[in-house]
C-alpha cells in the first residue's frame, strides 16, 4: 500500500519519489506493453462511452440503425448466395433475407430509409449459373 503523502511535502516531489523509489526495486520491470507503442486510442479524442464501443466491437456488435444493419446484410447474402455450393443453397439464402427486407419495408425502423428492395430469387439463381459457367 502506498504511503500518505507527508503534510508539508509539495505533492509533486513526493510523486516523484514514491516513482523513483518504485522503479529501484524493480517494480516497472516486465510489465505488459512494456517496449511497445501506446494503443491508438489513446491518440483520440476523450470519450466517456470508449469502453462500451470497445466491448460492442470485441463482441462483434452492430451500432447501425436497423435499416442500415438489413442493407449491409442484404449486400452480403447476395455476395454469399453467388459464392453459394448450389442452387438450394442459393435459394435459401434469398428468401431469408428477402424476409427481413420485406419486414423492414412494411414497418419502417427509425433512422433512415432502407433504399433496398427484395431481391428476385431466380434472378440471382440466374446470375448464380452464370457465373459457374465461367469457372
Amino acid at each position: 500500500m502506498t504511503e500518505r503523502k507527508p503534510p508539508g511535502v509539495d505533492f509533486e516531489s513526493w510523486v516523484d519519489r514514491q516513482i523513483r523509489e518504485a522503479e529501484a526495486r524493480g517494480e516497472f520491470e516486465r510489465l505488459s506493453g512494456a517496449g511497445k507503442p501506446l494503443a491508438t486510442e489513446m491518440e483520440s479524442t476523450y470519450d466517456e462511452l470508449w469502453w462500451v464501443k470497445r466491448k460492442m466491437a470485441r463482441e462483434g456488435f452492430s451500432v447501425l440503425p436497423p435499416a442500415l444493419a438489413v442493407r449491409k446484410e442484404a449486400e452480403d447474402a447476395l455476395e454469399a448466395a453467388l459464392k453459394a455450393p448450389s442452387e438450394r443453397v442459393v435459394r435459401r439464402i434469398i428468401e431469408a433475407v428477402n424476409v427481413k427486407i420485406r419486414d423492414i419495408l412494411l414497418k419502417p425502423p427509425p433512422g433512415p430509409p432502407l433504399g433496398r428492395k427484395p431481391y428476385d430469387v431466380d434472378d440471382v439463381v440466374r446470375q448464380w449459373r452464370e457465373r459457374r459457367a465461367e469457372r
